[in-house]
């Protein structure tokens, strides 16, 4: 029996040290040197230790703030739009209504198996060409100019993460909705509740775990996107569509200030985190609540 142990044990270890190895070598490494980093006024080749100055500027820096200001904008409207979307995908292709519903569940999440830079690129066309080519034909001003103008260029940014995210969000939904007890849903019609009520009722509360996974998702996406902000408006105009990250990689790529881009990282790092936690605490308690 002692045998049988020590073999489970180094079969354990067999299968868990490549993957530790994978994530400290990928993961916790990179962190830590970071982190350092973030105390120096590292350039990509000369590096010498500041302490907080890099913290002390960046406080001050007003592009920074603006830009994480923009993405915190992004993130809320991001979040709410790709849920509440994704879930009404997910109730329209549950309905029994045949093999087309397996159809819509693939043309629905198509978005999100294209490449973010091709994406953007798709909607660039879209915005520069086919929006003006409609203003053309119908004299309506509002399709000219989306992405040279901050307000409609945050806009198109919004729409083409809700048209690329929703889908996948859509699956995750659809995974819940599926567990849900068929004996509770005809209960509920039995005793005369109406599709709107059994939805609010009984389908929402079991929805809970699903919201859970589906926020932290979205949170997680919306802050880190840097691919469709490249392709779409590469921040501008005048780098009031400038994101977090597309920031950060500016600082250190194009300016070449790598130990204050770091602590701009660190800094990013530290708000996302407190952020998740928050969510995930309080969607937790509201299955808690339900359960």
């Amino acid at each position: 029996m002692l045998l049988n142990t020590k073999k489970g044990n180094i079969s354990y270890w067999l299968f868990l040290i490549p993957s530790l190895v994978a994530v400290i070598t990928v993961i916790l490494i990179p962190l830590l040197y970071g982190i350092y980093t973030s105390f120096t006024n590292s350039d990509g080749f000369n590096m010498d230790f500041i302490g907080l100055e890099n913290y002390r500027q960046l406080f001050s820096d007003s592009q920074f703030i603006e830009s994480m200001w923009f993405t915190l904008k992004f993130a809320v409207v991001a979040v709410i739009g790709v849920n509440v979307i994704g879930l009404g995908f997910a109730v329209l292709v549950t309905q029994k209504i045949g093999r087309v519903t397996t159809f819509f569940r693939t043309l629905l999440f198509t978005p999100n198996l294209i490449g973010g830079l091709i994406l953007g690129f798709i909607w660039q066309f879209i915005f520069n060409r086919a929006f003006v080519g409609i203003a053309e034909i119908t004299n309506i001003d509002f399709f000219n100019g989306w992405l040279s103008d901050p307000s409609t260029a945050y806009w198109g940014m919004v729409i083409v993460f809700l048209w690329q995210m929703s889908g996948y969000i859509m699956l995750i939904y659809i995974a819940f909705l599926s567990k849900i007890p068929t004996e509770l849903i005809e209960a509920a019609q039995l005793d005369g509740a109406s599709a709107l009520q059994t939805f609010t009722h009984i389908k929402m509360p079991l929805l809970a775990p699903a919201f859970t996974v589906s926020l932290f998702l979205t949170l997680a996406n919306a802050f880190k996107v840097y691919d469709l902000n490249l392709a779409l408006t590469s921040g501008g105009p005048f780098r009031s569509s400038e994101m977090v990250a597309m920031n950060i990689y500016n600082t250190a790529f194009l300016q070449y200030k790598q130990g204050y881009a770091q602590a701009k990282g660190v800094v990013f790092l530290v708000v996302i985190v407190l952020i998740s936690i928050a969510q995930v605490y309080f969607t937790r308690q509201r299955e808690v609540d339900l359960s």
